[in-house]
């Protein structure tokens, strides 16, 4: 599975923000961790049940990340760089994931390095026509008792996609994908990895 690492970070360069809410008010963020309830009420974890089930394990106790939006998407138009993979279909998600505790949300250098470990693990799965991508980016947490008030800090978005012949073919082989990158981080959150 191929598996990269990329820091996305400057003046037009996407952010996040937490809380967040859509202009219309349909979508907002919901703290799957505080309230692992609300899970039913994210259209693509209902839709689709392997994106579910990592969302719950994220969010999860033994989980040092929790997850602050995510969307699933098929295409057919690729980028050169997936001509390798050899299929014409893409399906794919990306989910934003921060880390539980406080401290780390502000340090750079946890998120590089958790990113970074990530790949390695992953690096070491067995070949299939998927890729994993960890892009490091700006994040602003709000405070909840002040909107106007928030700290510069950082998150992970993860994109997972598989590639098949038909959308069929690629959602099973991104479902495979979401099960290795659930693992690794499951693994790095059991092996301590914020303190070391």
């Amino acid at each position: 599975m191929q598996a990269e690492f990329s820091v996305e970070i400057g003046p037009d360069a996407a952010a996040l923000e937490i809380p967040w809410r859509s202009e219309d008010g349909s979508l907002r963020y919901l703290d799957l961790r505080a309230q692992p309830e609300l899970l039913l009420n994210i259209k693509e974890g209902r839709l689709y049940r392997p994106l579910g089930e990592f969302l719950s394990s994220i969010n999860s106790s033994g989980s040092m990340l929790q997850t602050a939006k995510c969307d699933t998407w098929t295409t057919r138009k690729l980028g050169p760089d997936e001509e390798a993979f050899g299929s014409p279909c893409k399906f794919a998600s990306y989910v934003d994931l921060v880390f539980a505790d406080d401290a780390p949300r502000y340090s750079f250098e946890q998120h590089e390095r958790l990113g970074q470990a990530a790949c390695r693990l992953l690096g070491k799965a067995p070949e299939i026509s998927a890729a994993a991508e960890f892009v490091l980016r700006r994040c602003f947490f709000h405070d909840d008792s002040d909107p106007d008030a928030s700290r510069d800090g950082y998150c992970l978005t993860l994109y997972a996609s598989g590639y098949g012949d038909d959308e069929e073919e690629a959602q099973r082989r991104w479902t495979i994908a979401l099960k290795l990158l659930e693992n690794a981080l499951l693994q790095l959150s059991a092996s301590g990895f914020q303190k070391t």
